[in-house]
């Protein structure tokens, strides 16, 4: 099996769609998008979506919960995610809404660009993309959509180095955001630097969830002993998860993302 470091550079790739590829039906529920969103922290510009929960049209006085995701063309969409295979973020939120377990939340997927590296990790252009999304993204979302702002109504959530920002994110900004979700995260990135942070300084009242498959064995176990060192307690404010057998792809995440989401925002 492919160490983890062999397993980012190979998702690194520009690859083509898989032969037996097809365009699925069109997103389910109401989307909106907000093209070219400019963040001068970074001084670029990304497309970000904002996905709405069945009632948002007509239960006009309701707030809601928000739920930030990274690599957000990956997210619903086959057409735009890595080789044509999405997340299904939306079947899977609109099902657990439907069966009355999941409160109804808003979704903000934030597109990635080449900086995704750097932007996903405890760098310069890591420090600006928390910014962005902290001081940029979320002071618009929520003064143009009727969310719950405070941060315990507040999560991140990602893959790889999706997972090792919404970590850092979190571990940074709790008054901002109170959840991270975090999926075959890239805690190894940058010789560990992750472990350093969550060793040192206070403890923040914050929610985590980690899983991997085969991926992240070795850093994810780690860093779940790590937080329980610190005082996190399993199924209180941590949830950890080992999916035997499963690989780092976009089908593998579809496959367990109920888990975060109901760990975060059950009902």
């Amino acid at each position: 099996m492919p160490g983890e470091k062999e397993l980012l550079k190979k998702r690194t790739r520009k690859k083509s769609k898989p032969k037996n590829y097809r365009g699925r039906k069109k997103i389910i529920g109401n989307i909106r998008f907000h093209k070219k969103f400019h963040s001068d922290y970074l001084n670029n510009e990304r497309d970000v979506f904002v996905w709405l929960p069945p009632s948002y049209g007509d239960a006009i006085q309701k707030r809601y919960p928000v739920l930030y995701m990274h690599d957000g063309q990956n997210l619903m969409d086959p057409d735009t995610s890595f080789i044509g295979v999405d997340w299904q973020v939306d079947e899977t939120v609109s099902k657990l809404i439907q069966a009355g377990i999941l409160k109804e939340i808003i979704i903000v997927g934030i597109y990635n660009n080449e900086d995704r590296l750097q932007e996903y990790s405890d760098s310069e252009k890591g420090n600006n993309y928390m910014k962005f999304i902290t001081e940029e993204l979320k002071p618009f979302i929520d003064t143009n959509y009727r969310t719950i702002s405070n941060a315990r109504n507040n999560a991140v959530l990602g893959s790889s180095m999706g997972g090792l920002i919404s970590l850092l994110i979190v571990w940074k900004y709790p008054d901002i955001f109170s959840m991270a979700g975090c999926m075959s995260s890239s805690f190894y990135y940058d010789n560990d630097k992750i472990f350093n942070t969550v060793s040192t300084g206070s403890r923040p009242d914050i929610k985590i969830y980690i899983d991997h498959g085969e991926d992240g064995l070795t850093r994810g176990q780690k860093m779940f002993a790590l937080l329980t060192e610190r005082g996190f307690l399993i199924g209180s404010n941590i949830d950890y998860f080992y999916a035997p057998g499963a690989e780092h792809n976009e089908s593998a995440w579809a496959d367990r993302l109920e888990r975060p989401l109901l760990f975060f925002f059950r009902k």
